[in-house]
This record gives structure tokens, C-alpha cells and sequence, in this order.
């Protein structure tokens, strides 16, 4: 199983690299937003292997989606925030990719793709405090970056 924050969410490095590198069977995209619009959901669809199957969900929704799915499956979160919900809703995560966090106002950039609010940085400093080892990297091929907890 494994977990990434992108808020980006279904895209070419999640396509190409990170279903592949997995080899997931199910793609589950936890985000109250997407999983409330059906339009975008048929969009996103046509871009995920026919291997793959997408379920698109509320974030409350996520452990019930899990046990259905198994291990075999790969999450994506929109935000830090999404992702924090889900631990406190008692998901377990051992790693939490970071894969994408756009630059705006008030952030700080951590890496060339993270750049982390201050409620971000609140919550993945809770997301760790429930032993989730943060995982820096855009694709899989990329050494894995440093810790980060200094930052947090």
C-alpha cells in the first residue's frame, strides 16, 4: 500500500512512474472534492491504465474503501490536511510520499516541488507523531531526500 500527497493528484508521474514502481491494482483518489464531482472523475479516468481500478473518495470514506481494496492499492491526497484526516481516523500509513505541494503565499519551499504552509507543517508534524516516515520524492527513481523534522 502506499500513500502520496500530490496535489496534482492524477497525473503523468502518478501514470507512468509511481503505478508502475508500485504495481497497484487500485488507484484511490481520497478527496472530498473530486469524489463529489462526476464529470472530472470520467476525465481522470481516461488516463489510468484499464489494469487500474479508480475509486474516488471522501476522505471519511477511505478506511471502508481500504478494506475493500486491500493492500493493493495506491492513495493519493490532495493536501497535508486530507492526509492528517485519514490518520486520525485511524489509517495506517508506515510512509507518506510528498510528492507535490505548489509554492503560494506564506509558504515555505522546503524542495524545488514542496512548498509547506504553516498548517501544513502542523499537520504533518501530526502525521509523524503517528510514526509516518515522510518520504520526499517526485518519482520513485530519486534517492530518497533527508529528514526533515527541523523544518516540521
Amino acid at each position: 500500500m502506499w500513500f502520496r500527497v500530490d496535489n496534482r493528484l492524477v497525473h503523468g508521474q502518478v501514470i507512468e512512474a509511481w503505478l508502475p514502481y508500485t504495481g497497484t491494482r487500485h488507484l484511490i483518489v481520497a478527496n472530498d472534492e473530486l469524489a463529489a464531482d462526476m464529470l472530472r472523475q470520467q476525465i481522470v479516468e481516461l488516463a489510468v491504465p484499464q489494469r487500474v481500478t479508480t475509486h474516488f473518495v471522501p476522505v471519511r470514506d477511505l478506511a471502508a474503501t481500504l478494506d475493500k481494496c486491500g493492500e493493493d492499492s495506491f492513495v493519493l491526497f490532495a493536501n497535508c490536511q486530507d492526509a492528517r484526516r485519514a490518520c486520525d481516523d485511524g489509517i495506517e500509513m508506515s510512509v507518506l510520499n510528498m510528492g507535490n505541494l505548489h509554492y503560494g503565499p506564506d509558504k515555505l519551499q522546503l524542495l524545488p516541488h514542496v512548498a509547506l504552509s504553516t498548517q501544513d507543517r502542523e499537520d504533518l508534524r501530526i502525521i509523524r507523531q503517528h510514526l509516518v516516515q515522510l518520504d520526499f520524492r517526485c518519482v520513485p527513481t530519486e534517492n530518497v531526500r533527508g529528514s526533515y523534522d527541523q523544518l516540521l
